[in-house]
């Protein structure tokens, strides 16, 4: 089966594409960089009022540098490279995924954006911008897209400019007031003064929030200088209000066009979300990590003596709660939320049709990453946010998530049913004491083939019960869209810590593979069949506290093939709100 292992470096945070071809000549022909228009520098004066918001913008980005200063957030990229195709317009030709932890601490300081010589060429000096590309480039392929692990060109697109933004070194001119969400803001267009050092410096749009002067969004690129030639790529960049008058970077997307292409093709498109801000720097390799248990019940003089059996069950809960624990502590799974509840209630219906009734009550969580796969630890059920977003199917009755749905929890409890084993060498409380950065290599909670095998099998006879057999079309459907798509989207279908939905990388077969027989033809041009959602349709999480929040978003209908977009990276666009102290949320959709 397929299954990762992670290493404990810091995170994905620059992308180069190296062009075969030098920046100096292209065909002979030498390549000059072009003076640009300085019109944009002639700017309305600001009216006082607008002076003074802007004041407060550049004095709350300061106040923002020094805030996530000490912060180690996780930081997921998800890239797709696309490729055009006749129905849907532009499809993914192959993706890559990343995950990790930032330190802001030891990247806030440096103005240089080093790169790694090995793996880029072409480059000035050996420094680079986040997303930097070469002026001239060939038919991007999966082969020329080169990923560094560089914290310094990751921070450059969540903070605007940590060391020189202010009226010394840009002009601010005022465009218009518009609400996000519910928040009034007003936008400013943002140029670096021409005279400066403008290379890799802000180049774009800022919406600040009218009151605190709090910059909530910002739209741009970062400037290259007029002798360079290369250029840094376009990205839209949100931050969610996760306690009072703080603000904090949330997601940012990225895109590239084929200029050349007479489509106007993607050459890829990139979204990276922060999370986990509340996550404590490690200390190094001998970090130790304590597990607090918050709000247990002294029960010693309630309960009955344990049976031999059911102290093999404890032990074995025991372990599962340490493994939770643990991957709650790292920012790897949700804060219990309502639409755990929702997920449990579906998981005990299943488990109610086949008279089934378990001597405990099955948990679910939801990881909060993007590849497609799900777990069982023990009793708990565990299902990635990307699996959950992209099954998400909206339909007038709700049967189509709800089918998908149960094709992913039958699948689990079959697990559970079948008292596959949980390793209970985890029940020993120091086996979970390792760096956060560890966790995918200290617990691997994947299934064996032979498991998965057979847990296929009895999902089968679980959603075979009358209440359930008539889903079992929509997640056939699913998957049969996904077989079509598994060898472009191979980071997307590889586990980080669990089960796939494919066999591996070297056999794309599907484990419910039985499904797909269940399911009516695939019909791209059918718009009201619509197999798969893209990502990040359905939930999204709060970067502070990790809690989970289910999207309402409008209808949108289909007008052409083009906007089923199955399994693609769609543009951000938060709905956002002021923070809510009794809700714990920062923002809802």
């Amino acid at each position: 089966m397929i299954h990762r292992k992670r290493t404990a470096t810091g995170l994905l945070l620059m992308f180069c594409i190296a062009s075969t071809v030098s920046s100096q000549t292209v065909l002979g022909f030498p390549l000059f960089g072009k003076k640009k228009s300085e019109d944009y520098q002639t700017t309305r004066k600001l009216t006082a009022n607008q002076v003074a918001l802007v004041d407060k913008a550049i004095a709350s980005e300061k106040a923002l540098v020094k805030t996530v200063s000490d912060r180690t957030p996780l930081v997921e990229t998800y890239i797709q490279l696309m490729k055009p195709q006749p129905v849907f317009g532009q499809v993914p030709s192959s993706d890559q995924h990343f995950l990790g932890r930032v330190d802001f601490e030891k990247v806030i300081r440096d103005d240089a954006y080093q790169i790694n010589q090995k793996t880029s060429k072409g480059t000035v000096n050996g420094k680079a911008g986040f997303l930097k590309q070469a002026f001239f480039l060939p038919a991007v392929t999966s082969s020329s897209l080169h990923m560094n692990f560089s914290e310094a060109g990751f921070v450059q697109m969540l903070l605007i400019d940590s060391a020189n933004f202010d009226r010394q070194h840009y002009v601010f001119s005022y465009v218009r007031n518009e609400f996000l969400g519910s928040i009034p803001t007003a936008v400013f267009s943002v140029t670096p003064i021409h005279k400066k050092r403008s290379k890799g410096r802000f180049f774009g749009r800022i919406w600040v929030e009218s009151h605190s002067g709090s910059i909530v969004r910002f739209n741009g690129k970062f400037d290259g200088s007029e002798t360079d030639h290369r250029d840094y790529y376009n990205f839209d960049s949100w931050r969610t209000n996760v306690q009072p008058n703080l603000w904090l970077p949330t997601s940012i997307y990225v895109e590239a066009t084929d200029s050349r292409s007479a489509t106007r093709t993607l050459r890829f498109k990139a979204i990276s979300n922060v999370w986990g801000y509340q996550l404590i720097a490690p200390s190094g390799e001998n970090e130790k990590t304590s597990l607090d248990v918050v709000g247990a019940t002294d029960v010693s003089n309630d309960g009955m003596d344990l049976s031999p059996l059911g102290a093999q069950r404890e032990w074995v809960n025991q372990a599962e709660n340490n493994i939770i624990d643990r991957l709650y502590q790292a920012g790897l799974i949700d804060a219990p939320s309502e639409f755990d509840k929702t997920l449990e209630a579906l998981a005990s219906n299943i488990l109610a049709y086949n008279g089934i009734t378990p001597p405990r009550p099955v948990r679910c969580r939801t990881l909060l990453t993007e590849p497609l796969e799900s777990l069982a630890v023990g009793d708990t059920i565990l299902i990635s946010k990307g699996l959950l977003d992209t099954t998400g199917v909206i339909s007038q009755d709700g049967a189509q998530q709800m089918g998908n749905i149960n094709g992913i929890l039958a699948f689990q409890l079959a697990h559970i049913l079948l008292s596959h084993r949980l390793d209970t060498k985890f029940a020993f409380s120091d086996r979970t004491l390792f760096p956060s950065t560890e966790v995918f290599n200290r617990l691997p909670m994947h299934h064996t083939d032979e498991d998965n095998t057979a847990a296929a099998k009895k999902a089968m006879e679980l959603q075979s019960a009358k209440e359930l057999e008539g889903g079992q079309q929509y997640f056939g459907l699913y998957l049969k869209q996904l077989q079509q798509q598994v060898k472009q989207l191979k980071a997307l279908n590889e586990p980080l810590i669990g089960d796939g939905l494919v066999k591996s990388d070297r056999d794309p077969t599907l484990w419910m593979a039985a499904l797909v027989t269940k399911a009516p033809n695939l019909d791209a041009n059918d718009l009201k069949q619509q197999s798969a959602m893209p990502l990040s349709s359905f939930l999204r999480h709060d970067p502070w506290s990790g809690q989970l929040t289910v999207r309402h978003s409008a209808y949108e209908p289909l007008l052409s093939p083009a906007d089923k977009m199955p399994f693609d990276i769609t543009p951000v666009y938060l709905k956002l709100n002021y923070y809510q102290e009794a809700a714990q949320t920062s923002a809802s959709n």
